[in-house]
């Protein structure tokens, strides 16, 4: 017989168990953790299971008074699996099951991804197996399904589709509703996706200043030549420069010109998105300042816009008026002056990232700070310090380093080459 203490000191096995308690009740231990209470009985000559619920979300003596409910359904010619609420075969489809779990997770992401997450399932998954009783999906169902979408050539997309198919699953099994996850195997047998590609960059500082100096006779709107560059001077990802506002720059006109990219934009956890503390600080350049007060002069002399206060408090760079420049088109002005396949905008950061590591090894903490990354902790370690702790307190400490870094890639774009030792010693 079951105590309250032997329920709660179960833990688990590298196979699954059984706690036996009275009449056929019994506590299920899964070698992933789940507890679920569980009720053995005989219809029509069959043996029969039950799952009334998991621990801890049903007690002991709540599970036993469910077994002696069921034991009177079954003593009045019922199924008790059928005539309990929660086996109502809407509330145990798939899709109820599935946006459950995703409502339940809604929280810990950020809107654009659990948008992302909510139309893969409602686009591939729901019209195959939506309808299905969870606990009736198996292996071969779930590959079917799954095989549709690699068979239209998204072998990516089908390996995240099966992690959160299995995630489904996994929330089902901490409900007590079903006790495996067949998607968890169904991982095995999948085509494997394509192999990572990284992104075209040009990797020798040469090539890049042709590129850039290719970019300005193409025949496209300035804001879109001054963005490409300003992308190049800051080695952020497109989406900063593309929603990047005025607000956000600091002291433009003064000693130390600073862009600070608010944490809600940057690639981030939801939870470090309402952090300011995970602001990223990109010094601005010389060369970055001189393009910014280029394009507050273009806005100045606009003349659709209708005041002086709306152009500096809105986007620096704009396509239509009040719209961020296209996605695409950056990327298009690369292919139109000569480097289709060569380069891409997000392909700056790891020019900047190659090429001032060649130039200056010693730098490379800084370096990767300087392109929003945590930075090397064995390097930390021997330097003896607590950079985390110290670049909370000593903005100094964390933005000089980083300033000489972006003045000497500006100057390496324009083929005005400074050593960071030698601006260290000026």
């Amino acid at each position: 017989m079951l105590t309250n203490a032997a329920v709660k000191a179960a833990r688990p096995r590298a196979v699954a168990y059984k706690l036996a308690d009275q009449g056929g009740l019994h506590l299920y231990v899964a070698p992933t953790g789940l507890r679920s209470f569980r009720w053995r009985f005989r219809r029509d000559g069959k043996e029969q299971l039950l799952t009334i619920g998991s621990f801890p979300n049903i007690s002991l003596d709540q599970a036993r008074v469910a077994r002696d409910q069921a034991r009177e359904q079954l003593g009045r010619g019922e199924d008790p699996r059928e005539a309990r609420a929660g086996d109502d075969p809407k509330f145990r489809a798939f899709e109820y099951i599935g946006r459950r779990w995703h409502t339940h997770m809604r929280q810990r992401w950020t809107a654009v991804h659990a948008a992302d997450v909510l139309a893969s399932l409602e686009r591939d998954v729901f019209p195959a197996i939506g309808a299905m009783p969870i606990e009736a999906i198996t292996v071969p169902v779930v590959l079917n399904a799954l095989r549709l979408i690699q068979e239209r050539g998204s072998l990516e997309t089908s390996h995240r589709v099966r992690q959160r198919v299995s995630a489904v699953f996994c929330y089902a099994m901490a409900d007590g509703l079903v006790d495996k996850d067949p998607a968890a195997i169904v991982g095995k047998v999948l085509a494997p996706p394509a192999p990572t590609r990284h992104h075209p960059a040009l990797l020798e500082i040469e090539e890049a200043r042709e590129l850039l100096a290719a970019a300005e006779l193409v025949d496209v709107a300035p804001a879109v030549k001054l963005a490409s560059r300003f992308l190049a001077l800051t080695a952020v990802r497109l989406a900063a420069v593309r929603g990047a506002r005025w607000e956000e720059i600091e002291d433009l006109d003064g000693s130390a010109p600073l862009w600070r990219v608010p944490a809600g934009r940057m690639k981030l956890a939801a939870a470090k998105k309402l952090d300011p503390k995970n602001d990223h600080l990109v010094p601005l350049a010389r060369q970055a300042v001189e393009l910014l007060r280029e394009m507050r002069d273009m806005h100045r002399a606009d003349a659709n816009m209708h005041s002086l206060d709306a152009n500096l408090h809105g986007l620096i760079f704009t396509g239509r008026p009040g719209r961020q420049i296209g996605e695409a088109a950056i990327g298009a002005l690369y292919d139109r002056a000569g480097f289709a396949g060569r380069h891409v905008p997000h392909g700056w950061r790891a020019s900047f990232s190659t090429i001032l590591n060649e130039r200056h090894p010693d730098q490379r903490s800084a370096i990767d700070k300087a392109l929003g990354h945590a930075g090397n902790g064995k390097a930390e370690q021997e330097e003896g310090i607590n950079r985390k702790v110290e670049a909370a307190y000593n903005r100094a400490v964390q933005m000089s380093p980083r300033r000489r870094l972006f003045q000497a890639w500006a100057n390496e774009l324009d083929g005005l080459i400074e050593d960071v030792a030698q601006q260290r010693a000026a």
